[in-house]
């Protein structure tokens, strides 16, 4: 009986050279490419005739760019999640989303073999293993470029000697394009003293004569909704803050971080919405929610981001999350400013009808709540007990000192 495969399908140097193994060990195959971003029509017309030439029985174009925000970047803006303070998880929430669409296809044609084209290094391959089995376990899984442990090299010189000519930049750095942001490894990743060349990013060389530009974006219950005044559903205003971002260089970097095999690794990244998105939307909160939501919401967002970068969003807690990050945002409504600059943005201004900022209770001399004898009353009783922690590790200090 002849084993039908459905391979999610990038149109890269790895899946590419999946279609061709898994045809000569006697496989159908299905290619499967889930559209998260950084797909124009062009390149998925590109990466179908390549499936058609590779010897794909079939090949599914998926378009999940509303689901992908829908159902995972919402939440990551909601708990302005940047891990290690810097990477916005360009990859994570694509690969859930990815997966689960390729498994409906599998199913839908009545397939009984997923694979996907993860090296056995990275994170990837985790994130694709727990979805597959978590929502397909029935199925076989199969995954030739971790199994084989080719270099790219190789990897190249077996596509080529099948007759498929594939860029030559494929071979120097793998990269993935997607809405969230664009992820890039290559030789300068695998060592932590290299310097990504400007060359390996989707966007190129910066302009560092271009003038400043200022912006204005607007939420709704924490979604971003309007840009300078034009509305917008939120896939074409990531798509338009990363045409606008991507040309000043904003959101561009090397993250280097805990994997998910617990090694440490870098990854190269460009993702100008993510970057302008959280920084924009977490001063609108602190603008409106309390002390203890803020503090509450940094330590759970973050737990979260790693729920989903280490391949657990299938465990229960990260419903929980979601339901306690959806109902932090009730009030996260108004408009920020953000001022770009080649290389470089900054938050000028926030406003909310839901504002905690009052008049009567400006910070500094003019606070009409109060007055001073009260504000005196509240520093001393604010500091009673470490004045009594101090006194009794001191015990040479008198009781005038203390008082």
């Amino acid at each position: 009986m002849t084993r039908h495969a459905v391979l999610a399908f990038s149109g890269g140097l790895d899946t590419s050279f999946c279609v061709l193994w898994l045809k000569e060990q006697g496989f159908i195959v299905t290619t499967v490419t889930v559209n998260t971003g950084g797909f124009p029509l062009p390149e998925l017309a590109r990466i179908e005739a390549l499936s058609s030439q590779l010897g794909a029985e079939s090949h599914v174009t998926v378009d999940a760019q509303t689901e992908l925000f829908d159902h995972y970047l919402r939440f990551l803006i909601f708990g302005n999640v940047l891990r290690g303070c810097l990477y916005p998880l360009s990859v994570s929430a694509e690969r859930v989303c990815q997966a689960r669409r390729v498994v409906e296809v599998a199913k839908a044609l009545g397939a009984d073999t997923l694979v996907h084209g993860s090296t056995g290094a990275g994170n990837d391959q985790v994130r694709f293993d727990v979805a597959f089995r978590a929502l397909a376990p029935e199925m076989a899984l199969v995954t030739p470029i971790r199994e084989l442990g080719l270099s790219r090299d190789e990897e190249m010189a077996f596509v080529a000697a099948h007759g498929i000519a594939l860029p030559e930049k494929m071979r120097a750095y793998s990269v993935n394009e997607g809405l969230w942001g664009t992820s890039i490894g290559g030789g300068e990743t695998h060592d932590a003293w290299s310097e990504l060349p400007e060359a390996a990013y989707p966007a190129g060389g910066i302009d560092d004569a271009l003038p400043p530009t200022e912006l204005c974006i607007a939420f709704e219950r924490g979604i971003p909704t309007q840009l300078d005044g034009q509305r917008l559903k939120p896939v074409a205003l990531i798509q338009a803050l990363n045409q606008i971002g991507g040309s000043y260089g904003i959101g561009r970097g090397v993250h280097l971080g805990d994997t998910i095999l617990g090694i440490k690794g870098r990854v190269g990244f460009e993702a100008p919405a993510p970057h302008l998105l959280i920084a924009a939307h977490r001063e609108l909160e602190k603008l409106v929610l309390t002390g203890k939501q803020l503090f509450w919401k940094e330590s759970l967002g973050n737990l979260y981001g790693s729920l989903l970068h280490e391949g657990q969003f299938f465990d229960p807690l990260a419903r929980d999350l979601e339901a306690f990050l959806e109902s932090s945002q009730h009030t996260i409504s108004g408009e920020v400013r953000v001022r770009l600059h080649p290389r470089a943005f900054s938050v000028l201004g926030v406003r909310s009808p839901h504002a905690l900022m009052n008049a009567a209770a400006s910070y500094g001399e003019g606070s009409r709540l109060w007055t001073g004898g009260e504000a005196a009353g509240f520093a001393k009783l604010h500091g009673i007990s470490q004045m009594l922690a101090l006194g009794a590790r001191e015990p040479a200090m008198g009781t005038r000192e203390l008082v």
